[in-house]
């Protein structure tokens, strides 16, 4: 099922990977970014599960994102990578697309885990996203360059001054027709799947860094406040790139909430 109103969604096949054993688990990255975005949790989490990385479309080594892809779409990519129920774990419009599956794909969603997610803006806030897709459709360079002085605090570039060029090359790398087509569905679908969160059945955390001002702690306050059952664990002096910044504490946080709630069914990628 989807949300009345938006066309039937049709996969496309993802680029992907697995690694490790035991419940499934999947990784969804953010906008402009792709699946290496992990790779500082993979080995806490593959101790644990069978981790499947994916490369949401318009990103890495998957097909393209045309204007107008909706987040059930997106959401129906990674559905169709499934066998079984998973535990989902949602990165920024990752994030999204895992609420998104909670909803159409109940039977896929053993667990949900909110990394820096948006959820009820404000119209300002609102009004600052679009300001930042009109400079990325005006200057993609420009518009990468603020996203990483956004994403590093000085102190952390300072410090790892290459992982900051790294997320940068990524950024650069984008399609701008893709990235502007997934950057309007982080920008917008927040809103349609605002009065649908308490619909959700699957058990959820909420996680964002104290400091994060795109993907603030009262946003994920509000998505364990309007999801049933839901938690919220803010991240003291992180900003947005938790699995790039605090890996141990977001993994430790995950895995906590997996814990809880793995059932005997396993998940592998198709």
């Amino acid at each position: 099922m989807g949300t009345p109103g938006t066309r039937a969604a049709t996969p496309v096949a993802l680029g992907h990977e697995t690694h490790g054993a035991g419940p499934g688990l999947v990784l969804l990255h953010g906008v402009g970014l792709d699946r290496r975005m992990w790779e500082r949790c993979l080995p806490a989490l593959t101790a644990r599960h069978q981790v499947t990385l994916v490369d949401l479309r318009g990103h890495g080594a998957s097909p393209a994102a045309a204007p107008g892809v909706s987040l059930a779409e997106l959401a129906a990519d990674v559905a169709a990578l499934l066998n079984g129920p998973a535990h989902l774990v949602g990165f920024s419009l990752g994030a999204l697309v895992a609420q998104r599956l909670g909803l159409d794909r109940p039977d896929l969603t053993a667990s949900l885990t909110l990394v820096s997610s948006v959820a009820g803006r404000s119209e300002d806030e609102r009004a600052a996203v679009a300001r930042r897709r009109e400079v990325a459709a005006r200057d993609f360079g420009a518009s990468a360059w603020a996203a990483v002085d956004r994403w590093f605090s000085p102190g952390w570039r300072a410090q790892e001054p290459i992982l900051a060029r790294r997320v940068l090359d990524t950024l650069l790398a984008n399609d701008p027709v893709s990235y502007l087509a997934c950057y309007d569905v982080f920008a917008t679908a927040d809103a349609g799947l605002w009065p649908l969160l308490p619909r959700i059945t699957a058990p959820t955390l909420a996680v964002t860094g104290e400091d994060d001002p795109g993907s603030t702690p009262a946003m994920s306050r509000r998505l364990a406040q309007r999801i049933p059952g839901g938690r919220a664990v803010i991240v003291p002096g992180a900003r947005h790139l938790l699995p790039l910044e605090c890996p141990e504490r977001l993994t430790e946080a995950i895995l906590t909430h997996t814990g809880s709630h793995t059932g005997h069914q396993e998940c592998h990628s198709s």
